[in-house]
């Protein structure tokens, strides 16, 4: 979801606050999730409950009257479940306090029911129901559902026409429709039914495979999804919507129908809009799997929230800017078929959107809209000094929806694992784990163990440093010609102490007499020496030329380092990073003493022969540093790491 600057900001003037995405394009400001929701906060504790495990959701009916110029919601939710559990007697939704239930009836008699609380609904069965047989109940309710969240239920107008739209992520689908409103249990398939005064239109998920004008001066759609849906991505929108459609090749050969509904003064900037992402739904269709509802469509619906909101099949968009309408694209594949688990990863819906929007940029605008997608990313994420990706408090909506955390910090990333893993491994990885986790939830885990086995090597380090650790690297490169290449000495600090050290490699392009060359050298701790056959012409060096990795502030200096390294002791500090047991190899005998990062002397001792080993078994993984003497009065300091066994 990608969301714009309202005139609430004006009112709720809230720190740190959720944006989508930065300069768009000039028009397109970006507004703060939270500050619709700032009533709300007192729910989301309750929000975040468990749903109810007992019975596992296959399909829904709804049959809703909806007149855009009345805010209200009438008609019912049939919902088939099986049982979980042998002789069930009771199951429970969740449904707005402010909706009214008429009745529920199932197998044509009328079921007891009691209302707990803000939401939930304990509907009862006096018979108890079999396990995995399919039951339906149909609930029969009214009434003006309440505008929590983000608007879940929302009455409007555009150039003095009604509308309402719905948006529910993250908790508001039971402000408006009885649902497990979690993220446990995906919705086999969905009919969605909705009557309409004969001025209007209805949009929604999946197929219209039917719009019937009634005598009565009123038209039902039905909408027909037939894919496993989130809750959260089961929406409408109704007013006098223009209608058009674009076609899309997809690389299995078959045309998907782009099925626009747009506000009538919008027509022409939407045509514009939507034939430009023809080709962005071709890259997309070519880069992962094929588009995931290739049997139903693609589609817009207009509303006036700022921003987007990737509803399965469907995306509600306030304006058609080309980025807007990559980053909800992204989403079919990365949010829609397969779902962040948790809250706490949102970043797998949001981050992958904001990549994918800077791909199609790279794509099909070129490597200058690309680069500067780069910046303002990099610029967001280092502009405060700490903060994960991994949501700490999946209960409050405007750290969910960080944008400088959740999708900035999260598209840069999966940017970063790129460069760590290389092209081939790295889209194999994300192939691997949409096919894995298809029309289903995905969990960081998940994603990570599918990256490794692609790229066959371990990420916990890079996890713990940027999806659950807190800011960013600086580094201060010096480096040095030689006869022969040069001599680089990396050093690095970090922002936040919940990361002693960000392991990365680091690429370093040397320009000199007419000509450029781009190294990798792998950086395992501070201060670490590198000899570098072959640019000794080099003149200049540009610490990460094309911007793979997230950090500021940086130094590069040429200078002289060499006769230092030379008054150095010549040591050899091994396995780095180490389990258990630390290796040391000297010129001769020597002297050490081992520092934690807080500086405080963890152990010491005298060498007599060349080389030594220390037990760190037992030690608190983080970053060492150890000091040598040698006999020779040689000193030096080598940092290592120690990780868990």
């Amino acid at each position: 979801m990608i969301k714009m600057r309202s005139l609430l900001f004006l009112l709720f003037v809230i720190p740190n606050i959720i944006f989508g995405q930065h300069n768009y394009e000039s028009h397109f400001e970006h507004c703060n999730k939270a500050e619709h929701a700032e009533h709300y906060q007192d729910l989301l504790k309750d929000a975040s409950r468990e749903d109810d495990a007992n019975i596992d959701l296959v399909h829904y009916e709804f049959r809703w009257y909806v007149d855009p110029a009345v805010y209200q919601l009438s008609g019912s939710a049939a919902v088939t479940f099986k049982p979980e559990v042998e002789d069930l007697t009771q199951f429970m939704l969740e449904l707005g306090k402010d909706m009214q239930i008429d009745s529920i009836i199932s197998e044509g008699g009328s079921k007891a029911f009691t209302r707990v609380g803000d939401f939930q609904v304990n509907i009862f069965n006096e018979n108890g129901m079999k396990k995995d047989q399919l039951y339906t109940f149909t609930i029969y309710y009214h009434g003006e559902p309440a505008s929590g969240g983000l608007g879940s239920f929302i009455k409007d107008n555009h150039s003095g026409v009604p509308v309402i739209w719905t948006l529910s992520e993250p908790f508001g689908a039971r402000d408006w429709w009885p649902c497990k409103n979690g993220l446990t249990d995906k919705i086999d398939s969905i009919d969605v039914i909705i009557t309409t005064p004969s001025a209007y239109k209805a949009a929604s998920n999946g197929v219209l495979v039917n719009e019937v004008a009634n005598a009565d001066t009123t038209t039902t759609f039905h909408w027909q999804h037939r894919y496993a849906i989130a809750p959260y991505l089961v929406a409408i929108a109704v007013t006098n919507y223009e209608r058009y459609t674009d076609m899309v090749p997809l690389s299995d050969g078959t045309q998907l129908p782009m099925i626009n509904y747009v506000y009538p003064e919008n027509l022409n900037d939407a045509k514009a809009g939507t034939a430009a992402l023809v080709n962005v739904l071709t890259y997309y269709d070519s880069l992962f799997v094929t588009y995931p509802f290739h049997a139903e469509k693609y589609g817009h619906a207009q509303f006036g929230w700022g921003g987007g909101m990737e509803h399965q099949t469907m995306s509600f968009v306030i304006n058609y800017g080309f980025t807007l309408l990559a980053h909800e694209l992204a989403h079919q594949w990365f949010g829609d078929m397969v779902t962040c688990g948790s809250w706490e990863d949102i970043w797998l819906n949001e981050g992958f959107a904001t990549y994918l929007e800077g791909l199609s940029r790279r794509r099909i605008q070129g490597r200058a809209s690309f680069r500067s997608w780069q910046t303002s990313k990099i610029n967001s994420v280092v502009s405060q000094a700490g903060g994960s990706v991994k949501v700490n408090d999946p209960t409050n909506i405007s750290r969910i929806f960080s944008g400088r955390l959740s999708y900035n910090k999260g598209s840069y990333l999966l940017h970063m694992l790129r460069w760590v893993l290389g092209d081939e491994a790295f889209f194999a990885g994300l192939r691997a784990y949409i096919n894995d986790r298809q029309y289903d939830f995905g969990t960081t885990e998940s994603l990570k163990f599918h990256l490794e086995q692609a790229g066959q090597k371990d990420l916990t380090g890079f996890f713990n440093d940027w999806y659950s650790g807190e800011g960013y690297p600086k580094y201060n490169i010096l480096w040095e010609p030689t006869e022969k290449g040069v001599i680089i000495q990396a050093l690095q600090e970090t922002s936040h102490p919940s990361v002693d050290f960000f392991e990365m490699p680091l690429p370093l392009q040397f320009i000199g007499e007419g000509k450029d060359t781009t190294i990798t050298i792998q950086h395992l701790y501070s201060g670490q020496v590198f000899e570098v056959d072959g640019p000794s012409w080099a003149d200049s060096l540009v610490f990460d030329p094309e911007l793979w990795i997230i950090s500021a502030n940086n130094n590069v200096k040429k200078t002289v380092i060499s006769k230092t390294i030379e008054s150095q002791l010549n040591v050899s500090v091994f396995p780095n990073p180490t389990e258990d047991l630390l290796s040391i190899r000297a010129e001769s005998g020597f002297s050490f003493q081992v520092f934690d990062v807080h500086g405080k002397q963890i152990v010491k001792g005298q060498e007599t022969s060349t080389q030594s080993q220390i037990n760190t078994s037992d030690w608190v993984p983080g970053i060492y540093s150890i000091k040598l003497k040698g006999v020779n009065g040689k000193t030096t300091v080598k940092s290592f790491a120690k990780v868990g066994n």
